[in-house]
């Protein structure tokens, strides 16, 4: 057993080593006859072939016309070299390889998407006008509005799709044009006046205060206003506190004599504060009075004196928070 295992060993090993048995590679595929890749003709060619066809064939036409976006009426030029635009001849080939059968396939090309942010970056830039929202000055006798105003801008990440969809399809037009947004200020005209509904300016020189609704003159009171010993405070204040029939109490100072520090309560013939009270800064506030002849005079000790009738009428229409501008 062992001999004939010897002598069978060289005839194996003759048949291993023969050539005609050894494994050979195979052929490389090649694209169907018929197919083109943007128009070039690749068939009967190796992916490899083709690849290197195209990329060599389509890179000068691709490179040599610039895209433009037209924005507000102004061309604006990206370069395909700016935007590191490309043929990729492998993934063109490859395409063209598996479609099996005669044909147009397009051309597969790759580019920078930075670069593309980065132009129409730049082009949103010089393009935008900033909104004007709109304000309010309060005098005496007008409320001074400035409108808002509309601005615009470029919607930038469609903007960038649009150039995207170009730089991706060869034969897409290369002149883009992109319309502007509007861009809306933070305050419009009709928010301004919601937010400020009600508004009153007293006129110290006039012993006057007016009621505007809306940003409009609605009606106005007479008042007194503080002596010049007690002067009633000017500047921009606001409505801080509303209270009917008020307590009263009594500061701590000479003029009040014996109820100073004391406190009188609302609706008692004691108490100066009549019917309602519309606080505004430190004690000073809108009250009625008992005394209508001092309407119209520098009579109190700062406070803002009104009939009672007409303090209950304005108590209705403000609230807490109402501007009050005293000059």
């Amino acid at each position: 057993m062992r001999v004939r295992s010897l002598l069978l060993l060289p005839a194996l090993a003759a048949v291993v080593a023969s050539p005609a048995l050894a494994a050979t590679p195979a052929p490389p595929e090649r694209i169907t006859a018929g197919v083109t890749a943007g128009g070039i003709d690749v068939g009967g060619l190796t992916v490899l072939q083709a690849a290197r066809k195209v990329k060599d064939t389509a890179t000068p036409g691709l490179m040599a016309t610039p895209f433009v976006l037209g924005v507000a009426g102004k061309p604006y030029t990206l370069s395909a070299q700016r935007a590191r635009l490309k043929v990729n001849g492998t993934k063109t080939a490859e395409a063209a390889l598996e479609r099996g059968k005669a044909g147009e396939v397009p051309l597969v090309t790759q580019h920078s998407d930075a670069a593309v942010r980065s132009f129409v970056r730049g082009i949103a830039r010089k393009v935008y006008r900033a909104p004007r929202s709109a304000t309010l000055k309060i005098t005496l006798r007008k409320m001074k509005v400035r409108r808002s105003k509309l601005g615009r801008r470029l919607d930038q990440p469609s903007a960038a799709r649009v150039v995207t969809e170009a730089l991706e399809d060869p034969t897409a037009s290369r002149t883009l044009h992109k319309r502007l947004s509007k861009a809306y200020p933070r305050v419009n005209t009709n928010r301004l006046k919601a937010a400020n509904r009600t508004i009153l300016t007293v006129s110290k020189r006039e012993r006057k205060v007016r009621l505007f609704k809306g940003l409009k003159f609605n009606r106005s009171y007479g008042v007194a206003i503080g002596q010049p010993a007690y002067p009633t405070p000017e500047g921009l204040f606001s409505i801080q506190s509303k209270q009917v029939n008020p307590v009263w109490s009594v500061p701590n100072s000479p003029w009040a004599g014996e109820l100073q520090g004391t406190t009188v309560a609302g609706g008692s013939a004691a108490n100066p504060l009549k019917a309602r009270w519309m606080g505004i800064v430190g004690g000073i506030g809108f009250h009625g009075t008992g005394d209508d002849g001092s309407i119209g005079t520098a009579a109190s000790h700062g406070c803002l004196r009104m009939h009672v009738s007409d303090v209950i009428a304005l108590y209705k229409r403000v609230s807490i928070g109402t501007p009050v501008l005293i000059r």
